[in-house]
């Protein structure tokens, strides 16, 4: 932005204006453009117009009348001639007017003015106007704070027409050739009149004493050789109105500003201010200066030096022994600061952006290290913006302050490493130490009175617990720290403000803030929040604190517009107010007991229904009818090793069974049913040959015995026999060339000893149970032809023949 347009905003700034979220559609910049008059494509929202430097030598009714909503308005620097009375017809919103530095001629007929009731700035300096003398149509402007204007000659009843104004500013601008009547600025009521000088003209010592004995702020601005004259006329009058007197950009020699000064201190001026002053001719000597003065404040702004060779020292000793209560010295490359000879009236120090070290106010002797005691006046020491580097070291420079309640050392490069020991004085109640480099060490170098505590900006990650108790402290501010959590405040027991924005905090515990009991302000915005389990209770307590039913009644700063998640990205960006974590997903007994009780309660169900449908059954059937099928397939017996094999499968039972056998058993393995060849005793035993010889050879031509289980068949001596064969058989076919099938149940405890191993074969082996449902039974068979399904050479010749 052109320097033009920055001054345009300051101006709007000093007449109260808002720029509103669209100020790049309402601010119109055609400065040096070249143009020759006003253009008429402004746009219709425009407020703000800058038409300066450029040809403009007239303006037309008009001109403006798409721009009704103009409220400032540049027209300056353009050779502005004339002006047609109809001009600001269209404008009634106008406010600020500058017309300074055209041609402009007779300030009795500016008649436009009479369309502008609303103006509160006009600037009409450096025009060509011969006399002061202000038209009726200035007698409109009721609403005028700040007028400018400049003419050769300045008589009495020039101002008449502005009697009724209560301005804020009047600026007078000076001709080289300046005539002015005594007693011609009566009629002008105005908080502040600033005089202009122009070039190198000497000061009209009757305006000048006119403005002192009128006027409560008197500035003169740019006195080149006139500041001599300024000494006499304040040395000549008796009275004097002027308790504010401002100087600016001044160029003055040691001696001159120092007899100024002095003139100055004996007269009832309370505030002197001298800004952009260059000094010259510095002394090598210390300067004599008053010992009392009225004076109650110095203020030195942008003061230079263009000598090179001078006593720092004499300059130092001369300001800060002044009988005045408040001295500031501000954007001033001084870089030192002496202690007063003698017991100093000065209440406030303002030392504010200059160059001072940790050396401000002490003196080398020898080796020593002389404090400066003679300040025990001061009350408000302002150290922004400087050199400071040592917390420890500052604390022994106003050790002997001993009036001293308000300490600012913003801004600097302070650190403190915790080794020293801090001697601040105690009458500390309000301390900054805002933007330097502090850590958490910080809380053992601090005022034990301190009430309000700024550490904004520094490198604070926590407050240790173990730090010195404050117990005054009411307010601390640890703005854009590095903080992870809320402190406790153990060491600040009364505390009531406590400001956390921009730190780094994820998840604030709000149990830490039960030590907090005084707490009523809390601010934790912009802080990287994690919107998980942990932030739960404090959006709980930032919703109690909107709708004011907090327990400690706390209330939450920038709630809710300050507050995002940053985390998950799910939730980025969204407001903590709109988030919600069900109590379910962070506490872990109502997370388990809301997974287990339906998990319980499902299983439950299915035991039941497994055990009301025998679903253990059916899958104890399933597997074994599963590993019969993979024995079947997997099995790797030889050709040659089935030589001799014509069954399947012997049955060995009791006779007690056979009805059973015969009737259920045969009829589900044999003939269509099944396609086995079963090989049993009734059928199959040769007449003629002993019994053990028909079991041996039944055993020996069946691939698999069966033995059907029941109390009769281990008390059957004869099974016991076939049993005892087929076992033997088992070491060469594996163990699936038996296969068990229980009739009824069978405790181990019925079984005779000499059934070992019966015993050792129903502990190491799956049996086929017969089931008593009829349902189960069709599978009960197709598991048991599984298990004995094998193929076998040709049927043997007999069993063809039939």
């Amino acid at each position: 932005m052109r320097p033009l347009i920055a001054a345009l905003w300051a101006a709007a700034a000093l007449m109260g204006l808002q720029p509103g979220a669209s100020s790049l559609l309402i601010v119109v910049d055609r400065s040096s453009t070249n143009l020759s008059s006003v253009p008429r494509d402004l746009p219709p929202t425009t407020q703000l117009l800058d038409l300066s430097r450029n040809h403009i030598q007239q303006l037309h009714q008009g001109d403006f009348k798409n721009t009704s909503l103009l409220r400032l308005l540049n027209v300056s620097w353009n050779g502005l001639a004339a002006i047609d009375p109809a001009t600001f017809l269209d404008t009634p919103l106008l406010e600020d007017l500058d017309l300074s530095h055209n041609r402009l001629r007779n300030l009795s007929g500016q008649l436009y003015l009479l369309h502008t009731d609303n103006l509160r700035v006009l600037n009409l300096a450096f025009n060509d106007f011969v006399t002061m003398t202000l038209g009726s149509e200035f007698s409109s402007l009721l609403k005028l704070e700040r007028l400018a204007i400049g003419a050769q000659n300045i008589s009495n009843g020039d101002f008449m027409n502005i009697a009724e104004a209560k301005l804020r500013t009047l600026t007078l601008s000076l001709e080289n050739e300046q005539g002015y009547t005594v007693g011609s600025l009566h009629d002008v009521q105005a908080q502040r009149l600033q005089i202009a000088f122009t070039g190198y003209q000497r000061t009209n010592n009757d305006l000048v004493s006119d403005a002192l004995s009128q006027f409560v702020a008197v500035e003169l601005m740019d006195l080149t050789v006139g500041y001599k004259d300024l000494s006499t006329v304040l040395s000549e009058r008796v009275e004097i109105l002027t308790s504010d007197l401002y100087i600016t950009n001044m160029s003055i020699g040691w001696d001159d500003l120092t007899q100024l000064l002095g003139v100055v201190l004996r007269t009832s001026v309370r505030h002197l201010v001298a800004t952009d002053v260059v000094l010259y001719r510095l002394p090598k000597n210390d300067t004599e200066v008053a010992k009392t003065s009225k004076m109650k404040s110095f203020t030195a702004r942008r003061a230079t030096v263009t000598s090179f060779i001078f006593s720092q020292e004499a300059v130092y000793n001369f300001f800060i022994n002044m009988p005045v209560e408040c001295l500031a010295f501000l954007e001033t490359s001084i870089i030192h600061m002496t202690c007063p000879k003698s017991h100093s009236p000065i209440v406030q120090l303002d030392f504010s952006d200059c160059a001072l070290s940790d050396s401000i106010f002490s003196r080398v002797e020898v080796q020593d290290v002389l404090e400066c005691e003679n300040l025990d006046n001061v009350r408000k020491l302002i150290l922004v913006g400087n050199n400071l580097r040592s917390l420890q070291t500052l604390s022994k420079r106003v050790q002997f302050m001993k009036s001293l309640q308000h300490l600012d050392l913003s801004l600097n490069s302070l650190v403190y490493d915790g080794l020293g020991k801090c001697v601040w004085p105690q009458s500390i109640i309000n301390m900054s130490l805002s933007s330097n480099d502090l850590t958490a060490s910080v809380f053992e170098c601090l005022p034990r009175g301190t009430k309000t505590l700024n550490l904004q900006n520094n490198q604070v990650s926590a407050i240790p617990s173990s730090i010195l108790t404050l117990e005054n402290l009411s307010s601390l501010n640890l703005n854009n720290n590095r903080l992870r959590d809320l402190p406790v405040c153990h060491g600040f027991p009364i505390l009531m403000q406590l400001l956390l924005q921009s730190n780094s905090l994820h998840a604030p515990s709000v149990k830490k803030l039960e030590s907090c009991r005084h707490l009523k302000t809390l601010d934790v915005s912009y802080n990287p929040f994690t919107c998980t389990c942990a932030l739960r209770s404090f959006i709980s307590l930032a919703i109690k604190s909107e709708e004011k039913k907090g327990q400690r009644g706390v209330e939450l700063l920038s709630w809710p517009l300050g507050y995002y998640c940053t985390y998950p990205e799910a939730v980025r960006d969204l407001p903590l107010k709109n988030i919600s974590i069900p109590e379910v997903y962070c506490n872990i007994g109502l997370l388990a007991a809301a997974i287990l009780c339906p998990a319980v309660a499902v299983i439950i169900a299915v035991v039941t229904m497994c055990h009301c449908l025998d679903v253990p059954w059916y899958m104890g059937m399933i597997w074994q009818w599963t590993r019969a099928k993979h024995r079947a397939k997997m099995s790797q017996v030889r050709p040659e090793d089935l030589v001799g094999v014509e069954f399947h499968a012997f049955v060995s039972y009791s006779q007690r069974d056979a009805e059973w056998v015969e009737n259920s058993l045969l009829p589900n393995l044999e003939g269509a049913a099944g396609g086995l060849r079963i090989c049993h005793h009734e059928k199959n035993f040769v007449a003629g040959k002993t019994i053990v010889e028909n079991i041996i050879a039944c055993v020996e031509k069946s691939r698999r015995s069966v033995f059907v289980l029941s109390a009769h068949f281990v008390k059957s001596e004869w099974c016991h026999y076939e049993l005892y064969f087929a076992s033997h058989q088992r070491l060469a076919w594996g163990t699936d060339s038996v296969v068990l099938v229980m009739l009824e149940p069978l405790p181990q405890y019925l079984i005779p000893s000499k059934y070992y191993q019966l015993k050792s074969m129903m502990g190491r082996h799956t049996y086929l149970e017969w089931p008593q449902d009829r349902a189960k039974h069709r599978l009960f068979w197709a598991n048991l032809r599984a298990a004995l399904q094998a193929e076998l050479p040709n049927a043997p010749v007999a069993e063809l023949e039939e």
